[in-house]
């Protein structure tokens, strides 16, 4: 993987280039990341599986830039993070990164309609009425947009969650374990909006999962083991993640 994470023949929304993350010093060292290659592409949807301290989650992190590498490269476009200030990371965050967790964040007193554009807001920009619309619609919160969040179940908070990440359309949305707290039906309706969002709306999503079922919405599966990438598999069904996840423990 190390010659198309340089040399990347399609557009790629973030990649990481030899990236390693280690925690702690001498004997309590642990190597969360181990000299990672791995491009994100956009418009698609990725899913990072992987045993229990496989390091997806710190993937995702250092992926996104919540948190600094140890050594390596990580790209969001084609700036790479290493060379950002805080600020100047703050803003490229800002601008081109969404994200969504397991913890929907939502302020309570404001109302779905406003906690979608509470970003926007507080960049002092105004949304694009008609991509707004749109996203409203995917999420299918039409006629909730005035409730607040103690008015929504915690299906319909994740997806005034979702909406919120996609709504100012940046460039790539990390997404970690987004459908954790939600029961079934509720992390179906999510996930599906996160399909139709990637496939209508032209979004890029990566998603950490412990999830075979969740991780088989995605278009490519990457698997995690010992802080390497291992395998993946493209347009997975269900069955072939959990048969990989076996084979890795997980």
């Amino acid at each position: 993987m190390t010659a198309s994470a340089q040399t990347p023949t399609s557009t790629v929304a973030a990649r990481s280039v030899g990236v390693s993350k280690i925690y702690g010093v001498g004997g309590a060292e642990v190597r969360a990341l181990d000299d990672v290659d791995v491009e994100f592409e956009a418009g698609r949807f990725t899913a990072i599986m992987g045993p229990s301290g496989s390091g997806k989650s710190t993937l995702l992190h250092v992926s996104a830039g919540l948190d600094h590498v140890s050594s390596g490269n990580v790209y969001i476009g084609d700036v790479d993070l290493g060379s950002l200030s805080d600020r100047d990371l703050t803003l490229l965050r800002r601008k081109k990164v969404g994200f969504i967790f397991q913890a929907f964040n939502l302020i309570p007193t404001l109302t779905a309609e406003e906690n979608i554009i509470l970003p926007i807001s507080i960049a002092g920009e105004k949304p694009d009425t008609a991509f707004f619309d749109q996203v409203v619609g995917a999420v299918g919160l039409g006629d909730r947009l005035k409730h607040l969040p103690s008015e929504l179940s915690g299906g319909q908070q994740q997806r005034v969650a979702a909406a919120r990440a996609l709504v100012s359309r940046p460039d790539i949305v990390f997404a970690d374990e987004p459908s954790g707290n939600l029961d079934s039906k509720s992390g179906a309706e999510l996930l599906s909006f996160m399909r139709t969002a990637v496939k209508e709306l032209g979004q890029t999503i990566v998603m950490v999962t412990h999830d075979p079922s969740a991780a088989a919405y995605s278009d490519r599966t990457i698997f995690l083991q010992d802080g390497k990438v291992i395998d993946e598999l493209h347009d997975p069904s269900a069955e072939d993640i959990l048969n990989k996840m076996k084979i890795l423990g997980g």
